[in-house]
C-alpha cells in the first residue's frame, strides 16, 4: 500500500465557505476539469452524498469510479475511499479545512490511487501530485472567483 500525495494550498475565504463547494459533491464538474459528471447514489440522514459514482478524465486516467465518502471526522475532513471502479483497484484520500491564521483556509488534499496494471511508483506519483494540484488550483479559483 502506497503512502498519500498531498498537497496544500491557502484560499481567501472562511473554512465555511470552503466546506460548502467541497461538501457539493454534485458541483464538482462545474469547477474541476478532470470530473466529467457526479451521480449522487446515496445519502445520509442529513442529504450529504455517501455513496458518489464519477465519471473522471485526469489526462492518461480515465475511469468511472464509485466512491465512498465519509463524514466522521467532519466538517474538518471529507474523506473518500474506492468501492468500484473500471480500472482502478485503489482510490482513497480526504480533503483538510482549517483557518489559516490570516482570515482564510488551508486547504490540504491527500489521494493514492492502484491501477489494475503495473505502473511504475514514480510515475503513479506524479500523476497524482498532478492531480491533486489541478484540483486545488480550480477550488482555487472557484471560491476566489
Amino acid at each position: 500500500m502506497s503512502e498519500f500525495s498531498e498537497n496544500s494550498i491557502s484560499i481567501d475565504a472562511d473554512p465555511d465557505s470552503v466546506r460548502k463547494v467541497l461538501f457539493d459533491l454534485a458541483g464538482y464538474p462545474t469547477w474541476s476539469t478532470e470530473i466529467k459528471s457526479v451521480q449522487v447514489i446515496e445519502q445520509d440522514d442529513q442529504s450529504r452524498p455517501t455513496k458518489v459514482k464519477i465519471s473522471v478524465d485526469a489526462g492518461v486516467l480515465r475511469d468511472s469510479v464509485v466512491l465512498d465518502y465519509d463524514y466522521s471526522q467532519a466538517p474538518a475532513k471529507l474523506s473518500f475511499s474506492l468501492d468500484d471502479a473500471d480500472l482502478l483497484t485503489e482510490m482513497s484520500g480526504a480533503y483538510l479545512t482549517a483557518e489559516d491564521g490570516e482570515g482564510g483556509t488551508l486547504v490540504t488534499y491527500q489521494m493514492k490511487v492502484g491501477l489494475s496494471m503495473p505502473v511504475p511508483a514514480m510515475m503513479r506519483q506524479k500523476v497524482e501530485r498532478a492531480t491533486i494540484d489541478l484540483a486545488l488550483k480550480q477550488l482555487k479559483n472557484k471560491i476566489e472567483g
